[in-house]
């Protein structure tokens, strides 16, 4: 039970400190909203992931005013390689001159950037203290942090991940869910000059629809890892024993060659992905990010996810005022409705096609046909535009085929 009596009084408290919460407080303090935000860990920490980079994230994230500079880590891609279970490798270059459509930046440093821009932006920002306590009532929420005590606010957001806090707290949790995705993550340096340059993904023929991953990060040094899809024939238990027989692969030596080694120790985490079938909304408490499992069901990406409900979330508390609750929940379940349900579905029947060495074969062939399907097609992985843009037309934009990519330097703009 939530004290009667408040010890910090605000307009919004967001629970939970990554690209989502820090999306909405940002939104919500250039606004000139009152935002207490609360993380239990304190930060910089790290955060499993793979730490890549959508355009459709690089341009939120340019949005809301966060400078590459700003993140020690970050590195710009430029190519993406993909290889068949069949051993084919096809590159996929992404524009270049016209801004950026890629990039890799750890969790780490991304957060941390975040969280400093939050705190320049106006946010009250109390890390290191763990939320206990949550209660709705018909014109607030009030939640318990340790080390803090009650916070009373007109309304809240879980952005605490897919095991929300809040969503328990608040009973609306889903019992025995533990997501869509399974992915294994380690950091290593001393990587060849091929792996510090090009996101690659290589579809192995034994846990499809899952693939491996190397993305560059640093100046040598590259995050390396698995996802596997929770539906298939392969086991969440087995991925340890696995990965250093992956590593063994001769194409994946060959990739990162003879003086990669660990910087550190492998990590694993679970990926949810059911953004249509999860509540966006208890009462007066948004859910955003991994509590929302807004993460693409197709890539197991889920940084510019966690961004744009984030700050759908906060633009729909804006357009409805503190006394209109039910038209801020409505505004945010139609934004998230719009934004990515289509999108989810269709990733949801293209992994189940990538589950069969012929639907990755067929896949890869087709967008490798042709100069221009190469480079729309990195365009199209990386959310540059809406992935179900044939079917949602009323997303559909002048120039959305050729636009500038993110943080795009000033004066013309280069042919394709």
């Amino acid at each position: 039970m939530v004290s009667e009596r408040a010890d910090v009084t605000t307009e919004t408290v967001i629970v939970g400190a990554g690209p989502a919460g820090t999306a909405a407080a940002i939104t919500l303090a250039r606004a000139g909203h009152d935002v207490v935000l609360v993380d239990k860990a304190t930060f910089p920490r790290d955060k499993f992931c793979g730490d890549g980079l959508t355009t459709g994230a690089l341009r939120r994230l340019e949005a809301l005013g966060l400078e590459p500079r700003a993140v020690a880590s970050w590195t710009d891609v430029d190519d993406l390689v993909l290889r068949t279970p069949s051993g084919r490798e096809v590159l996929f270059p992404l524009p270049r001159g016209r801004g950026r459509f890629a990039a890799v930046a750890r969790r780490m440093d991304l957060d941390a950037a975040l969280l400093d821009l939050a705190r320049t932006s106006g946010v009250v920002v109390r890390d290191g203290h763990a939320v206990v306590a949550a209660e709705q009532r018909h014109d607030r929420v009030t939640v318990e942090a340790e080390g803090i005590g009650t916070i009373a606010a007109r309304y809240a957001i879980g952005a605490d991940g897919m095991w929300s806090p809040m969503r328990k707290l608040l009973g609306a949790v889903v019992p025995e869910y533990r997501g869509e995705w399974h992915a294994f993550r380690q950091y290593v340096r001393g990587v060849t000059p091929a792996a510090s340059r090009a996101l690659y993904v290589s579809f192995e023929p034994d846990f499809l629809p899952g693939y491996f991953w190397s993305f560059p990060v640093g100046t040598d040094g590259a995050n390396i890892g698995f996802g596997i899809h929770r539906g298939g024939s392969f086991r969440v238990g087995a991925m340890r024993s696995l990965w250093p027989e992956i590593l063994e692969r001769p194409h994946i030596r060959a990739l990162l060659g003879p003086d990669a080694e660990p910087e550190g120790p492998h990590r694993a985490w679970p990926i949810p992905a059911r953004v249509d079938q999860m509540s966006t909304h208890v009462g007066r408490t948004f859910f955003v990010g991994d509590a929302v499992a807004a993460t693409d069901a197709l890539t197991g990406e889920g940084i510019g996810q966690a961004l744009a409900t984030g700050t759908w979330a906060a633009e729909a508390i804006l357009a409805a005022g503190p006394e209109h609750a039910d038209t801020a929940t409505r505004r945010y379940a139609q934004a998230v409705q719009r934004g990515l349900v289509a999108d989810h579905q269709l990733s949801v029947l293209l992994t189940r096609a990538m589950a069969h060495r012929k639907g990755v074969r067929s896949a890869v062939r087709l967008a490798a046909l042709t100069p221009w399907t190469r480079r729309n097609f990195a365009r199209w992985l990386f959310e540059d535009y809406p992935r179900a843009i044939l079917a949602t037309p009323g997303r559909w934009a002048p120039g959305m085929f050729t636009a500038p990519g993110a943080y795009a330097p000033p004066g013309p703009v280069p042919p394709t």
